[in-house]
This record gives C-alpha cells, sequence and structure tokens, in this order.
C-alpha cells in the first residue's frame, strides 16, 4: 500500500505557489540576492536595524517595505528622500510580479522565483559582503548588463528618478555615449563621432542587446545641437524607426557592409528623385553602409529605405 500523502495542518496558512527573491542586477550590491519570506515584510533602508541594509547616500534610513501575502506581493515607500520606482514609475504602494525591476537609491533589483525562502540572517550577511567587496575594488556605483536591463527600461528609470550623467554603454564592437541632464536625453554618440545626428546615434544603440552599462559623473561638455525632445517622446520615436527598419528584413545590408556601384551601371540615373541622388553619391564616395547612414541628411529609416531601393534596382550592389 502506497503511504498517503502528508495532510496541511488546518492551522497552516497558505503560501504563494513558489518562492521568490530580490536579486541585484545593478548597482553596489550587484550580484547578490535577497530571499522574501513566504509570508511577512522585510524594511529596506540605509539603518543598520533593518531587514535590507543598503549603505548609501540615496537611501533614506526607511526608504520602503515589501510585504508578502498568501497571494500577492507588494512594495511601500516609507516617505524617502529619493523615492522608490518600479518599472520606471515612481510608486507609493504598488503590486510586484516576477520580472518588476525596482529602483532604490543606485541598486537595480529584479524580483525572480528562486529555489527556496533562505535565511534571512545569512541573506543580510551575504549582501553586506558583496557591498563590502565592491567598495573595496572601487567599481563604480551605477553598473550592469543591457541584457538584463534593456537600454528602453533603463533609460525610463533614469528619466523618472531624474538622474544626471552619462550613461556608458560597451559592447563587443561599439561604445556608446548618452548624457542624461536630471533624467532628459540631451545628447548621443558612438565611438566619440559627435558629428553624427544624436537621435542617428541613440536610435542605433536602442538595437543593442548585449553589453554592459555604467552612469559616469555628469559631463561639462556643451552640445551645439542638443535633442529637444522628452526622453519618452525620443524612444517612442526610435521604436516606430526600428520597427520599420525590421520591416527591411534582409534587404537591408549590415552596417560593417561595403557597397559600391553597379558596373555597367544599367538603369537611367534620370529615374532618381534628388534624395536618392545624394544617397547613391555617399555610397559612391565612401562605400561603406554605416558611413553612407551617418553622412546622410535624412534619417536612418529613410536612408536605409533609399539604399534598399538602389540595391533593388541595380544601381548598387553590398559585400
Amino acid at each position: 500500500m502506497e503511504p498517503s500523502a502528508p495532510k496541511m495542518s488546518p492551522h497552516s496558512p497558505p503560501q504563494l505557489a513558489k518562492a521568490f527573491a530580490l536579486r541585484f542586477i545593478s548597482g553596489k550590491y550587484q550580484g547578490g540576492e535577497f530571499p522574501l519570506p513566504s509570508q511577512g515584510e522585510i524594511v529596506i533602508g540605509r539603518s543598520s536595524e533593518l531587514d535590507m541594509v543598503l549603505v548609501e547616500d540615496m537611501v533614506s534610513r526607511r526608504h520602503s517595505k515589501i510585504t508578502v501575502t498568501t497571494e500577492q506581493i507588494f512594495i511601500q515607500d516609507l516617505g524617502s528622500t529619493n523615492g522608490t520606482f518600479v518599472n520606471g514609475e515612481k510608486v507609493k504602494r504598488t503590486k510586484l510580479s516576477e520580472g518588476d525591476r525596482i529602483l532604490i537609491g543606485t541598486s537595480i533589483i529584479k524580483l525572480v522565483a528562486s529555489e527556496a525562502s533562505g535565511d534571512a540572517d545569512d541573506a543580510r550577511q551575504r549582501l553586506e559582503e558583496v557591498g563590502a567587496a565592491k567598495r573595496t575594488s572601487q567599481v563604480r556605483s551605477m553598473t550592469g548588463s543591457i541584457a538584463e536591463v534593456p537600454l528602453p527600461d533603463l533609460l525610463q528609470l533614469f528619466g523618472a528618478s531624474k538622474k544626471s550623467g552619462v550613461l556608458v554603454v560597451r559592447t563587443d564592437r561599439d561604445v556608446g555615449q548618452i548624457f542624461l541632464d536630471t533624467g532628459r536625453v540631451v545628447f548621443v554618440t558612438i565611438n566619440d563621432n559627435f558629428d553624427v545626428n544624436p537621435i542617428k546615434s541613440f536610435v542605433r544603440c536602442l538595437t543593442w542587446e548585449e553589453g554592459t552599462f555604467e552612469l559616469d559623473p555628469p559631463s561639462e561638455r556643451e552640445f551645439a545641437d542638443p535633442i529637444q525632445m522628452t526622453t519618452e517622446g525620443l524612444l517612442m520615436e526610435a521604436m516606430r524607426q526600428l520597427d520599420e527598419v525590421r520591416r527591411l528584413g534582409p534587404d537591408m545590408p549590415d552596417l560593417a557592409a561595403t557597397i559600391s556601384i553597379n558596373m555597367p551601371l544599367i538603369p537611367p540615373l534620370r529615374d532618381l528623385d534628388p534624395e536618392e541622388l545624394d544617397v547613391l553619391q555617399i555610397a559612391y564616395n565612401y562605400g561603406h553602409v554605416e558611413t553612407v547612414l551617418n553622412k546622410s541628411l535624412a534619417s536612418d529609416l529613410k536612408t536605409s529605405e533609399v539604399l534598399v531601393k538602389l540595391l533593388k534596382a541595380g544601381y548598387l550592389k553590398a559585400e
């Protein structure tokens, strides 16, 4: 006879279907993880008497509180000076779901499923050890991976918390700099090419899915033609352009591709309008897709559409 499954005591409180933890994906405690109780609450702040202690200037002594009930998880700001943010929105009290990103001070924290609830005292000590290791290695206060925190999410967080500084994003081949003034994007450059239109550079940065980021102190540099759009408007325009470029599919060559005039040139030049002739001339002069996009006065989207047309019509060839 098979043993019967153990019965729950009628006095045992119901619990969430799985355990959760707070994973630090950016900031001083990056790499640390703090398990949430199956029920109850944890108070987060700078005071050493609290459950989760974050020792940094932008965190208040009693900053926020997370409450775990039988069915839901909530976070509540405790009147902190710099606020508590969830997915880019400043909150007083809100429900949390798996995958949500919380910004407290310079820490971006992700709510993740966990194997077990763990011991709070051990977790607190491990978190202190992570913070101590970062202090000794002089790691910048705000770093992370754009695979963990995509750039649009990161910029929304910085916008909501009105951060200033230079967001430096590094990939295998490029380095982008996004200049922020109280949360607003004022200029963007890739590989220190300040001659390229900053909105073009911004749109290209948003295509990056792998790489690291760090927030450097504000720059004293002044820009002759800063971006005037709000960060929200800039993100919406960039997403629109990227959606349209993706529709071009494989017809649009890679940025690193070379292009040249088809010889002999069969299709007549008189069939091209002035904008198309301009792109053809830039392609002839520079022979590199990325340089054509940089030199064109039109947006990357419009220039890409023209390039695809010239390639299909036989004016250009890509290698």
